[in-house]
């Protein structure tokens, strides 16, 4: 396991950063101010705030982890951009994660969980994590009445995290469901420790769900992510 990681998560209003030290499960020093718009102006101002504030400098980090989505279009590119440019230029290696997975991180453990994201124009950004965090169904773009299809009806009562929690709870109902929580939204910790674990096979790209840019995300798993926790 790498030592320092810098985590970066730009896919929506808040621009987050974090330098997380894996040795230790710590994060040395944090920013996420709320700004809304104008993430690459902001974006390394705040990575050079959190490596002054850990004493440390760039030479130091040993992996990046970056939010690729599903998120703000222009976020999301600013955030991959600086995570690749960055890796390549410390010789270190850059990895992806998903809001969805972030968001299901807090949560594995007690239940399968559904992590759901209201993507507005009638639709929704859903992906389901078994209770060890493995990926059951990968991040896509749905209809909210498609839902009750995209999760097992048969299967045990959820877990649902997210902004479109509320959307999800009315489709599946009660009898389906063991916990809602619209509130929860991205942590720049959680992103760090899956981002610490997650091998690092090639440079992260934007994982855009909708229209032309839509593509399947690669399975992936948050058990080692999370396991010590």
């Amino acid at each position: 396991m790498i030592p320092l990681l810098l985590a970066i998560d730009t896919s929506g209003a808040s621009c987050a950063v974090c330098l997380y030290d894996a040795t230790r499960d710590v994060v040395r020093a944090a920013r996420a101010p709320e700004i809304g718009r104008g993430h690459a102006e902001r974006l390394m101002p705040l990575i050079d705030e959190v490596l002054a504030e850990a004493g440390t400098s760039y030479g130091a980090i040993g992996r990046i982890a970056v939010t690729v989505g599903p998120g703000s279009f222009t976020g999301l590119r600013v955030g991959v951009a600086a995570a690749r440019a960055l890796g390549l230029a410390l010789g270190v290696p850059s990895v992806g994660v998903t809001t969805l997975e972030a968001l299901a991180a807090p949560h594995v453990g007690a239940a399968p969980v559904l992590a759901v994201q209201d993507a507005k124009r009638g639709e929704i950004y859903a992906a389901l994590y078994e209770r060890d965090g493995a990926e059951v169904r990968a991040p896509a773009a749905l209809t909210p009445d498609a839902l009750a299809a995209f999760v097992d009806p048969a299967g045990e009562r959820l877990r649902i995290v997210g902004s479109g929690a509320a959307i999800a709870f009315e489709r599946l109902g009660p009898e389906r469901v063991a916990f809602v929580d619209a509130q929860a939204r991205v942590a720049i910790a959680d992103v760090a420790r899956i981002g610490a674990v997650r091998e690092a096979s090639a440079p992260p790209r934007p994982l855009y769900l909708r229209g032309a840019d839509a593509k399947p995300q690669a399975a992936s798993g948050l058990r080692a992510a999370v396991g010590g926790a």
